[in-house]
């Protein structure tokens, strides 16, 4: 088993946490504030079996980003795509639920 630990922006983390529930992952979070700009987060943690790990990794790498327009742009070509997330991956010697 893996534990995998995302941290995404709030404005995200709604589509992560959906797409793993939907995808059949049972999925948790909790609210966080970090970095230079002290920004709201959220963090997102789930625990895979090894086998499932990269599905999980494309999910959270898939939903957490969103193309906006450019301020000054007049043509619909000029987005790009904001959003990230920090993902720790680790072992898990146990999963127990009660």
């Amino acid at each position: 088993m893996k534990m995998v630990m995302a941290v995404v922006s709030r404005d995200q983390a709604d589509l992560v946490l959906e797409a793993l529930i939907s995808a059949g992952y049972g999925a948790t979070f909790t609210e966080s504030r970090g970095g230079v700009l002290r920004q709201s987060q959220k963090t997102i943690f789930t625990a895979v079996d090894h086998t499932k790990l990269e599905d999980v990794l494309s999910i959270i790498r898939d939903h957490c980003r969103s193309q906006v327009r450019l301020a000054d742009a007049e043509d619909a070509a000029s987005t790009t795509d904001v959003g990230s997330a920090v993902i720790f991956v680790w072992d898990l010697e146990r999963f127990i639920v009660h």
